[in-house]
């Protein structure tokens, strides 16, 4: 079975990610020298604590097997294992894209989620 992981990015962001075929992160994943994600069970909380009332905000589905090595499960929030990518995020391993918008509450909407 496949475990999927997300990254919230800004779309322009990604937008420049599909134009150059890679990602290499936000300012905070360069910071720390790799790509932060989430799991389907810590993305909303995700949201919550980094992204609370950001507009114009992206899902990206990723299935964490097509990452190989460089994906490594690390200790972060709360003693929680995060997975974090020491490298680039190669735009074509991506599964979809979908929009994160608000809702009413100003909490994200977020769609149905692999490995819920």
């Amino acid at each position: 079975m496949s475990q999927f992981i997300y990254k919230i990015t800004p779309q322009a962001a990604w937008r420049e990610a599909e134009a150059s075929g890679r990602f290499t992160g936000a300012l905070i994943d360069v910071a720390d020298g790799f790509i932060h994600f989430s799991t389907a069970a810590q993305v909303r909380e995700t949201a919550a604590k980094h992204f609370s009332g950001q507009v114009d905000l992206l899902l990206v589905a990723i299935d964490a097997a097509s990452l190989g090595d460089a994906l490594k499960y690390e200790v972060s929030r709360g003693g929680a294992l995060f997975p974090h990518l020491y490298g680039v995020l190669e735009v074509n391993t991506v599964k979809w894209v979908k929009p994160l918008l608000l809702g009413a509450d100003g909490a994200h909407q977020f769609p149905p989620l692999e490995a819920e």
